[in-house]
């Protein structure tokens, strides 16, 4: 065994707690990723890996009108240079400014393969060219005038700029994505046209209200369109607080194939979902039987997206088939918005719109401002200099023999004419050639125009309102370049409102027919084809008998009523038809062995009904409320020993009830209570005996009923006043004629 190796001396070694350590190198790396990587700036919208990209294309004067280089020249710079990362993620931010689908306005014009909306990558750099697009060119516009400070880059060998000029909106033009640590930023891009319509309202009046600014900027605008169905009140709040979601759909149309048949053919879909993945998941729906309304999908896409969705049969509607689309794919997405931002550099911030443009704006007054002082800098100097020259033509003579004569001239010129080091050198420097009388008037001229410049620039700079207005106009030669007249400026997201469709998406696949249902007293049901069937001659099974018939169609939903209080709800299209005896309700829904079917009608939305049982205790229900989406059913109305007597269509303001006893009463329907499901409250009180009859009528009309021979009778006015009381008397005896059976129909 060899000699045991000592632990290394303990000597310069300091002590920390693991924690202590741990929190100060977990916040400093979350500083990094914030600050220098996910969040955008503000001021320019960019993340530091884009202006790097940006300012190495413009050191390497990579300009709309200059030949394309190769995109590997570009990433070897930029990573040498400014960004020490890999060259693949650098590639990769690169692609995206040039992709047209991702970036709203794109930053670099690319050529060869940079990917596409399929999800495709882009060809590797060495394949690949680029250069700046004019958007590029105007955030940095200004950079080599001193517009923006510069700081020290990763080894201090070279200088970049802490943010870009930024004459273009980029932050909101463009939007931006990124995750940070605790932090993520999401902000949609908007129409550039719109947001300089924005900002100059914003310089015309600080104070202008958001209804004002959502007047011009409505809501985001998608490089890949489509229609945002999120309503105006949730845009509002979301560009007014900065947070919120936005509802993108896909934008369709009808084509028809003849004889009656179309397609569907979806030309834009949502932001940031890929067309293969997209069509991907719509096949495998397809194969699942997931969307019986759609029989086949196709991709016929080119250049432009072309999508065509083929229906099942031609009855099919084309809106229901879409929205069965919107429900279970991407052809519907929600874009999360969380406008993160970085505040100066510095601050991560949500901020909405109005502040993201404000942000934009100073940042923009303090571009020309130093612009404007790097400008009277040079102008200063030169203005030195041809002050000099010109006292030098004024005196050439003097000027040629102080040259000619002395062993040093630069003094005694300086000493002569009271010149600066700068004057005297310019002087010197001199040729024969520009000693013309043409010279001396072009120096002139300069030196006139220099100063209205000057003093132009000086007026500038001591007046914000000018200022401003400068910023204004610049703001309003950008809207000219990018209004919406020009192909990329047109407006490509469109508002719409999604049209909620009521109908199951099933039922799109049910043909539409009139039919009679007809219930037996022992609890069966079938379905006749038509309306106004005869009855008279059906045929039941054993000793059973006629209980309830009502015309509907194939597509409705038929709802029935137990004596146990329990309703059920039946597909029309799925009844037997009527050439047996039907079959048994028991058969299709989960009916107790002692309840029996007391009623059953079409479900008709909005309708009301009353509902009582034997024990004269009622309640009106909605007809929503009676649907059942499953076999057991739903319990409305709570028995209690008694039993589920009538269910009558709510028809007017009056209820009119009838007891075994032979009492009637009528009361005002407003003393029924409304509710989803209960015992109900009294109707009519008797000493013994139950409910025989209930039914609904108007005051106006009167209460009508027909006797055992079929005649109609009518009370109404005075003549009802004596049965006229409320809700829980016990009533009178009825009129002479009233039916013996105690029925209100004979």
């Amino acid at each position: 065994m060899g000699k045991p190796v000592d632990p290394p001396s303990s000597e310069g070694v300091e002590s920390i707690a693991l924690r202590e350590a741990l929190e100060e190198r977990y916040l400093a790396y979350a500083l990094s990723t914030i600050m220098h990587r996910a969040l955008p700036d503000a001021r320019d919208g960019l993340k530091p890996v884009h202006r790097r990209i940006l300012y190495g294309m413009h050191l390497l004067r990579l300009d709309p009108a200059a030949p394309f280089k190769k995109s590997a020249k570009i990433v070897g710079d930029v990573m040498g240079t400014f960004h020490p990362h890999g060259d693949q993620a650098i590639y990769d931010a690169l692609v995206r400014l040039a992709q047209d689908f991702s970036s709203r306005y794109p930053l670099v014009d690319g050529q060869g393969n940079f990917g596409n909306i399929d999800g495709d990558s882009a060809a590797a750099y060495r394949y690949t060219e680029a250069r700046m697009t004019e958007v590029a060119r105007l955030l940095l516009q200004g950079i080599d005038e001193d517009g923006v400070a510069f700081r020290p880059n990763y080894d201090g060998q070279n200088e970049e700029p802490v943010v870009l000029p930024g004459a273009f909106p980029n932050l909101l033009a463009n939007g931006a994505q990124g995750i940070a640590v605790g932090m993520a930023t999401s902000i949609p891009p908007h129409n550039a046209a719109e947001l300089c319509a924005a900002a100059i309202a914003l310089i015309d009046d600080p104070q202008v209200s958001h209804e004002a600014l959502m007047q011009l900027v409505p809501g985001p605008d998608f490089p890949t369109g489509g229609i945002i169905v999120e309503g105006p009140a949730s845009l509002a709040e979301t560009a007014r607080t900065g947070r919120g979601s936005i509802r993108l759909r896909a934008r369709w149309h009808k084509e028809e194939t003849g004889r009656g048949g179309y397609v569907v053919v979806i030309t834009e879909i949502p932001y940031l979902v890929q067309k293969s993945r997209l069509i991907e998941k719509i096949a495998e729906l397809l194969n699942d039987k997931k969307l019986p309304l759609l029989a086949d999908i196709r991709d016929e896409s080119a250049e432009d997206v072309r999508v065509v969705l083929e229906p099942r049969t031609r009855t099919v509607e084309a809106e229901l088939m879409m929205e069965a689309l919107f429900k279970l794919t991407e052809l519907e997405t929600r874009f999360s918005v969380n406008m993160n931002v970085l505040i100066d550099g510095k601050v991560p911030k949500v901020v909405g719109l109005a502040e993201a443009l404000r942000a934009f704006l100073d940042h923009r007054r303090e571009v020309l401002l130093r612009r404007s002082r790097w400008r009277l800098g040079k102008i200063e100097a030169r203005l030195e200099i041809l002050g000099g020259l010109l006292v030098a033509f004024l005196n050439l003579d003097e000027v040629i023999r102080i040259i000619r004569e002395e062993d040093e001239p630069k003094p005694v010129l300086m000493k002569r004419f009271d010149l600066t080091d700068v004057q005297a050198n310019a002087i010197l420097d001199t040729r024969l050639r520009q000693l013309r009388k043409l010279e001396e008037m072009e120096l002139r001229t300069e030196h006139d125009e220099l100063s209205k410049e000057k003093a132009s620039i000086e007026a500038l700079l001591g007046s914000e309102a000018k200022q401003w207005k400068t910023v204004r106009w610049e703001i309003g030669e950008v809207a000219k370049a990018f209004s919406k007249d020009t192909p990329l400026g047109r407006r490509r997201t469109d508002f719409g409102t999604a049209s909620e469709v009521p109908v199951d998406v099933t039922e799109a696949l049910i043909e539409r027919e009139p039919i009679t249902v007809v219930v037996t007293k022992k609890g069966w049901i079938r379905a006749l084809k038509g309306h106004g069937v005869d009855l008279a001659n059906l045929q039941y099974k054993g000793d059973d008998a006629f209980a309830f018939a009502f015309p509907t169609e194939t597509t409705a939903k038929v709802l029935l009523l137990a004596s146990d209080g329990k309703a059920f709800t039946l597909d029309a299209s799925k009844l037997p038809g009527g050439r047996g005896f039907g079959e048994p309700i028991r058969l299709m829904v989960d009916l107790d062995a002692e309840a029996e079917i007391m009623a059953a009608f079409p479900y008709v939305p909005g309708q009301k009904r009353i509902v009582v049982a034997k024990d004269a205790r009622g309640f009106i229900v909605a007809a929503d409320d009676l649907v059942a989406n499953t076999r057991k059913g739903r319990q409305v109305m709570n028995v209690d020993g008694a039993r589920l007597w009538l269910v009558v269509p709510v028809e007017g303001d009056m209820v009119a009830v009838i007891g075994e006893n032979r009492k009637l009463l009528a009361f005002p329907l407003s003393e029924m209570p409304e509710m989803p499901r209960g015992k109900g409250v009294r109707l009519q009180r008797y000493k013994e005996g139950g409910l025989a009859d209930l039914r609904t009528f108007s005051i106006e009309t009167g209460l009508t009923w027909q006797d055992s021979a079929g005649r109609t009778f009518t009370l109404k006015g005075d003549d009802l006043k004596e049965w006229l009381g409320h809700r829980a008397e016990s009533g009178r005896l009825p009129p002479k004629g009233f039916p013996r059976s105690n029925r209100f129909t004979g």
